[in-house]
């Protein structure tokens, strides 16, 4: 059964649109778990625009499940993880001029970069994944680079346009996932599922855990988050 990781990220958005106190996201997280979430995850950006080391700090000392660290491949990111030590990190690109993680890691270019980066984190034991495009040669150049799995991005399935262009992302998903696992990778995914496309994927018996933010919190907007929680939960499993 699929585990459900709880990304808290926009509660902070909107609480630094006004730069206030609320709404928290470690009150958040906390509800989420209440609901049933297996996991936390937080994206730790370079320009702050939404989490704040404060978060970062306390959802390790409070949260009763696993926190996942989304993060860059940048010196600093690393000196703060390894003073946090959160569970695990989820290494992510990051550009500065984008709304949110708009693809998967450049491996290929960055290979020997990641290796000496996972295998720091891992002396410190905190687990590794690489945020990669659907696509098994990506899959073999991750195994490589030595880490612990992989979370799929499954953007362009989310916002595929037609029932045909869906199928074929969802292949791409699916043959990538295939590899990860005859690989001994960990498999999680992510990025653009909500309730209406999160299914689909969901179906893919191999996926061992989700990353879902937004769609959680726009909905809880409407429903509060702890019924938000439990719906999706109750999808992906």
């Amino acid at each position: 059964m699929a585990r459900l990781s709880v990304n808290v990220d926009h509660v902070a958005t909107l609480r630094q649109a006004r730069l206030s106190r609320e709404p928290d996201p470690v009150t958040a997280a906390l509800k989420a778990e209440i609901a049933g979430a297996d996991g936390i995850t937080v994206h730790l950006r370079e320009d702050r625009r939404h989490i704040q080391d404060r978060d970062l700090a306390i959802l390790k000392k409070t949260i009763k499940t696993r926190l996942n660290l989304e993060m860059a491949a940048t010196k600093e990111m690393l000196g703060i993880a390894l003073e946090v030590k959160p569970h695990m990190v989820t290494i992510v690109p990051e550009k500065r001029q984008e709304l949110t993680t708009e693809g998967g890691l450049d491996v290929r270019t960055h290979m020997d970069k990641l290796k000496r980066f996972i295998q720091t984190l891992r002396e410190s034991k905190i687990a590794v994944n690489l945020f990669i495009d659907p696509s098994p040669d990506i899959v073999k150049l991750c195994h490589k680079t030595g880490p612990d799995g992989v979370e799929i991005h499954t953007g362009r399935y989310a916002e595929a346009l037609t029932d045909r262009e869906r199928s074929v992302e969802l292949k791409r998903v699916y043959d990538s996932i295939l590899l990860a696992k005859r690989v001994n990778l960990r498999i999680h995914a992510g990025h653009g599922l909500d309730y209406q496309n999160v299914s689909d994927v969901a179906a893919i018996k191999e996926i061992e855990e989700f990353a879902i933010g937004f769609a959680i919190v726009a909905r809880s907007v409407y429903t509060g988050m702890e019924e938000a929680v439990r719906e999706m939960a109750r999808l992906v499993r």
